[in-house]
């Protein structure tokens, strides 16, 4: 039962992927896209899907600090609407908030370059996202 993961942002798509047993999130890439452009990456993740077997998609929702949803939560639950009818496989809006500064702080600490840094940060975001779910389900 492999899951995945995503950290959606306008620019690029953070993947993770949980191991068959679903018990740790690993991640695998990042994915460039173009939201202005309605270029999705739906390719790139359709193989993905494809090639781990997965079985469902968890997307980090990203809400305000007051648990209201904004903009960029509102493209999270359309994306996974996009997912959803695409591949026809169950999303899980996953609440992120803090995520994406945890993952900061945690390469930050490890002493990572600023350049470095900026091409894992997504992908470290979804193993985070994901590894939070995995934690809520066993």
């Amino acid at each position: 039962m492999r899951v995945l993961g995503l950290d959606v942002g306008s620019k690029t798509i953070g993947v993770a992927i949980s191991d068959e047993m679903g018990w740790t999130a690993q991640g695998l890439e990042t994915i460039k896209i173009n939201e202005e452009r309605q270029q999705f990456g739906l390719q790139r993740l359709g193989e993905i899907i494809t090639e781990y077997q997965v079985e469902s998609v968890v997307i980090g929702l990203p809400k305000n600090m007051n648990g209201t949803i904004g903009p960029r939560g509102e493209a999270s639950e359309t994306f996974a609407k996009l997912i959803e009818s695409t591949f026809n496989i169950p999303t899980i809006l996953w609440d992120e908030r803090l995520t994406t500064m945890a993952a900061e702080r945690v390469l930050l600490e490890a002493d990572v370059s600023r350049k470095k840094r900026k091409k894992v940060i997504d992908k470290m975001a979804a193993m985070m996202i994901l590894q939070g779910y995995l934690n809520s389900k066993n």
